[in-house]
């Protein structure tokens, strides 16, 4: 199985682009996997909340590969512990799955076609985050999970 961390927008940040970089590194010890940022749709102020979602969805689905899972990383979704988490990416391995896409949409949410074609919306907190700072807590989170699955000292509840 693949992994694809989907994102809208560029990492702004060198700390956050640092620190993906150094899970990114890790976790391909355990899984292909692959980092595509999206270039934001550029509109002037005033431009309604779903024209700017529907423009994010039709550059994100050129990323969709055919037979892919998709999870959304949505405030608004399932809450899970890591264990769980470590579970659940178990779970998809064993499905046959080839590729899994976790996306990140942009400031507005997802438009519903990308919701639609989701199997899963995954809140990282009950709290809310900048997107910048999402990318690396789940990064982290994959990273442990993997260490979760084969037993690795990095976890410790």
């Amino acid at each position: 199985m693949k992994i694809t961390f989907l994102l809208n927008g560029k990492t702004e940040e060198d700390y956050i682009e640092n620190g993906l970089r150094s899970y990114e590194k890790r976790i391909m010890r355990y899984v292909p996997y692959q980092r595509i940022e999206i270039p934001s749709p550029r509109f002037q102020t005033g431009v309604k909340e779903n024209f700017v979602k529907e423009a994010e969805a039709r550059l994100m689905e050129k990323y969709f590969p055919t037979g892919s899972e998709l999870i959304l990383l949505d405030e608004k979704g399932k809450m899970m512990s890591s264990t769980e988490f470590a579970t659940l990416l178990q779970q998809k391995m064993n499905s046959g799955i080839k590729n899994l896409l976790f996306v990140v949409g942009g400031p507005y949410g997802f438009h519903e076609n990308i919701i639609k074609q989701s199997t899963l919306r995954l809140s990282l907190s009950p709290m809310t985050f900048p997107h910048q700072l999402v990318r690396l807590i789940f990064a982290e989170q994959l990273y442990r999970a993997f260490t979760i699955l084969r037993n690795e000292p990095y976890h410790h509840e």
